[in-house]
């Protein structure tokens, strides 16, 4: 059966990775978080003095970029992908507040977005692909043959972004985790370079009073459909 390049795109804490790893598991496919490679880019910033409170040196950053590297490595006990920095695995500290509250002014950066670009594109050129972030059928992918744009309300938003925390041992106010959330919204939807858009052709899946076996359930059958009519239009003719 073919192989199809599936772009998920969404606002913060809609669950666009949980479904994303999910799927990369039930269909073998590779699994890319483009949101984590932007947060592992503000690691370094934020270790090298690059930014402070959500103010970037941009001279220091462009001459720094040549030295960061990110990078993939494969978890052989939770079976996924998790983001490298120069080769050192930051997983664990890319989901922090600290650096949510800064990833924004990094990811904005036109020359910053362009090398996570050419990275991105060269992941999943092979197809076979599951690539999450904000401007994946928009701008890195727009040929994909699955769009997804999820989004699900604010409150819902807010109380599974707590409870990532604090699974963490990060405990924040509600209303702390909501005015960030927020500002992510803002930051994302209005930067210059390829903000978060809603592409064309890509569906809505608004998750908020779906479970996580629900909407995996149904992004499945959506999956299953589109690649039986790809395969039957791709199905050569008899000849007589």
């Amino acid at each position: 059966m073919s192989k199809i390049t599936i772009a998920i795109d969404g606002y913060s804490s809609c669950g666009k990775s949980t479904l994303a790893k999910a799927l990369a598991q039930k269909l073998n496919y590779n699994y890319i978080d483009t949101g984590a490679m932007y947060r592992a880019v503000t690691i370094y910033c934020l270790r090298n003095d690059i930014i402070t409170d959500a103010k970037v040196d941009y001279d220091k950053l462009l001459a720094s970029l040549k030295n960061i590297e990110v990078s993939f490595g494969y978890n052989t006990q939770t079976k996924t992908s998790e983001v490298l920095l120069n080769g050192e695995h930051v997983e664990r500290e890319i989901r922090t507040m600290h650096v949510a509250n800064n990833v924004s002014a990094i990811s904005s950066i036109k020359e910053v977005r362009q090398k996570m670009v050419i990275l991105q594109r060269e992941m999943g050129k092979h197809k076979g692909v599951i690539m999450d972030g904000r401007d994946i059928g928009s701008h890195v992918f727009p040929d994909a043959e699955l769009k997804l744009f999820m989004t699900a309300e604010d409150s819902v938003r807010t109380q599974r972004r707590l409870d990532e925390l604090s699974s963490k041992g990060e405990y924040h106010t509600f209303e702390d985790v909501k005015r960030s959330l927020q500002k992510r919204d803002h930051d994302d939807t209005t930067r210059k370079e390829n903000p978060l858009v809603q592409a064309e052709d890509a569906l809505v899946l608004d998750n908020t009073d779906l479970s996580k076996e629900e909407q995996l359930e149904f992004v499945v059958k959506l999956i299953d459909d589109l690649l039986l009519t790809k395969d039957e239009f791709l199905k050569p003719v008899a000849k007589h």
